[in-house]
């Protein structure tokens, strides 16, 4: 694992990496450079960390609870609730 000072410096050469290839490349002013690099830099390592960190593991974009058990329906929860059947005939109606 790199320590803060280590990613610090990478995360420093990747901007200044974006900098110079992409304000080079498409003949960019300064500013344009810069914003380019700015908005690139967390991008590429948002990309790489993904990748990285979903090695053989499907992205699930919902949580899983804590335990699988402890869901219940909203139908499962309010079914020893008194007026739960009356509810039900309405519904079938």
């Amino acid at each position: 694992m790199l320590t803060k000072t280590k990613q610090g410096a990478l995360v420093v050469c990747l901007f200044l990496f974006l900098f110079v290839v992409i304000g080079g490349g498409l003949h960019l002013n300064p500013g344009g450079a810069f914003l380019a690099a700015a908005t690139g830099t967390p991008l590429a390592i948002h990309v790489f960390n993904r990748r990285r960190a979903g090695r053989g593991v499907e992205h699930n974009p919902t949580p899983s609870p804590r335990s699988p058990g402890s869901e219940r329906s909203v139908a499962e929860a309010h079914a020893g609730h008194p007026r739960a059947s009356e509810t039900e005939t309405f519904v079938r109606q």
